[in-house]
């Protein structure tokens, strides 16, 4: 008599193969992105208008000394789109994926790099344009003083804005609602604007503070804002610091790629 077979242990699903990076996918997940900001007003405000505003009152707010405007609003001017791109990019990715969007999206033959490279593709289009009018604002309207070229001002507010797109698709990752998004605010941004040499020039901190401003990268994004405020030309200085903008940016969106969850759980 023989003995009944014993059943088959079903065996896990061997993991999906990495996807290498697409253009079309990535320009396919942008235009998506885009699409969805489009029918919300509210956010293209906030991404567009609130930098512009608040340097047209800061500008305002220094009006009896229109030097002290000078001294700080090349480097807000850098600063405001880093902080409207990480708030709008983090409760944006939480959104999709809290909502399972972003499950469905990673079923289809579409990588986690396909969509972090959509997201700063989409939100880099979005900071070019946010960039643009902040800059255009305070050189040519508010009068803001620069020895250098206003466009090298632009390249450096538009790298601070990618900046904070990819903090914010990185943070998301760890968030698992929106008001823990925002919370993360005050851990991520704040030490940065207040050990960045915005209030104080880094060298009179306490040698403490700064050894970690001198890690941290908003700190080269307003040293290279200052750099075009005293030169007239592109220094040494200014390259490193916008090199080293554009380098933690990159790192900050491959870390992203390899914490972003599909779902929340």
């Amino acid at each position: 008599m023989s003995t009944p077979a014993a059943p088959s242990t079903p065996t896990a699903p061997p993991p999906a193969p990495t996807r290498p990076l697409s253009l079309s996918r990535t320009t396919a997940t942008a235009t998506r992105v885009l699409r969805q900001l489009g029918h919300d007003p509210r956010t293209i405000a906030l991404l567009m208008l609130i930098p512009c505003v608040m340097l047209f009152l800061l500008r305002y707010v220094f009006d009896g000394s229109p030097r002290t405007f000078d001294n700080i609003g090349a480097s807000l001017l850098g600063i405001f789109p880093l902080i409207t791109m990480f708030l709008v990019t983090s409760i944006a990715t939480l959104r999709e994926r809290t909502s399972g969007t972003l499950e469905r999206l990673l079923a289809m033959p579409l990588g986690k790099g396909d969509l972090i490279a959509g997201y700063a593709l989409a939100f880099g289009a979005l900071a070019i344009v946010q960039s643009a009018l902040a800059t255009g604002l305070a050189v040519w309207f508010l009068g803001l003083d620069v020895t250098g070229s206003p466009w090298l001002l632009l390249l450096v507010a538009l790298l601070d804005a990618l900046l904070g797109t990819a903090l914010g698709l990185f943070v998301s990752a760890f968030a698992a609602s929106e008001f823990q998004a925002v919370q993360f605010m005050p851990a991520v941004i704040f030490p940065q604007l207040l050990l960045c040499g915005l209030f104080t020039p880094r060298d009179k901190m306490h040698p403490a503070l700064e050894a970690i401003s001198d890690v941290l990268p908003m700190s080269y994004a307003v040293d290279g804002m200052n750099e075009v405020l005293r030169h007239t030309d592109m220094t040494a200085t200014f390259v490193r610091d916008a090199l080293i903008v554009a380098g933690c940016a990159l790192l900050v969106l491959t870390l992203g790629a390899a914490t972003l969850k599909r779902r929340t759980a």
